[in-house]
């Protein structure tokens, strides 16, 4: 069966996630993403009934609160989709504008969710004062109105009753974390300037580093993604060998921020292992710091 994905997103790890979740023992209780996004890996691992209860959590408070409209009020959600998607129909670039307008004043989910399926390559950018600005892909309406409710229908209901929703910042949620959970942590990549339009807010990185040698002074088994590799570009400085991560690289296929800017690049993903998570997955660090696996996704 396919697998459900309602909020487009660009950097998704919708095409990494079934790796990923190679990477998740069974009998885990609870699957947490301080960095949620469009909560690829949950979802997966809802569909695949691998945990018992989620919690997604992001910075970004609309994008929670289209979380909770997927999973609490599902049809409501998929009718004002179709309104808004229907009545473009004619004039898209001045309705798509008049959307982004009443989101920015009204923070509404719908609204979001429908900028999302129209924006540029599902890529979000936000101008200085916080409010969302990107342009609407002009080739383009969006996922058809009973395709996003089928998918919203599906994840609703993989997530009703299993699913807590937060946004708040991200070292509040691993503080409750416990040896019982998994924590995939999605951070925005190594490199990314505190300028840059495509996140509300940047993690730094002697903090991260921090918060992931607390997780293991309390055994919390993690997986990361922070860094990694498009075309000759590398971006972000190692971590430190003293966390004992297995780091494991994976082909993630083509780049849809290069695509955007005419180049062809390729990415290469780093996945970190945390020492506790390695164990349980019976795998040992090779030169103190680097397991490289054979691993590759065919590009999205």
């Amino acid at each position: 069966m396919s697998v459900p994905h309602p909020i487009p997103y660009q950097g998704s790890k919708r095409a990494l996630a079934p790796m990923l979740l190679n990477y998740i023992p069974h009998r885990m209780e609870r699957l947490i993403e301080p960095f949620a996004g469009s909560a690829a890996l949950s979802i997966l691992a809802a569909q695949q009934g691998r945990m018992k209860q989620f919690w997604l959590n992001d910075l970004n408070v609309p994008l929670i609160d289209l979380w909770r409209s997927i999973v609490d009020n599902p049809n409501r959600l998929s009718e004002r989709y179709e309104f808004l998607w229907t009545h473009q129909l004619g004039e898209e670039r001045r309705f798509y504008d008049l959307v982004r307008e009443r989101f920015n004043k009204t923070q509404r989910p719908y609204y979001l969710l429908y900028l999302l399926a129209r924006c540029v390559k599902a890529s979000v950018r936000y101008n200085t004062n916080g409010e969302f600005n990107q342009s609407p892909d002009n080739r383009r309406k969006g996922k058809q109105p009973n395709a996003m409710r089928r998918d919203i229908e599906r994840v609703a209901a993989l997530f009703k009753g299993c699913g807590q929703f937060s946004a708040c910042d991200y070292k509040q949620v691993l503080a409750q974390a416990t040896p019982n959970d998994i924590v995939y942590l999605d951070p925005p990549y190594q490199g990314v300037s505190r300028r840059d339009r495509r996140y509300l807010e940047t993690v730094e990185f002697d903090e991260l580093t921090c918060e992931l040698d607390l997780l293991n002074q309390r055994n919390i088994p993690y997986l990361l993604s922070y860094d990694g590799q498009t075309g000759t570009k590398i971006f972000g400085q190692p971590l430190p060998k003293t966390l004992e991560l297995t780091r494991i690289e994976i082909a993630a296929g083509r780049s849809s921020q290069a695509t955007l800017l005419g180049r062809h690049d390729h990415t290469i993903e780093s996945i970190y292992l945390s020492p506790i998570l390695s164990k349980k997955l019976n795998l040992f660090l090779v030169s103190s710091m680097t397991y490289q696996l054979p691993l590759f996704v065919e590009p999205a």
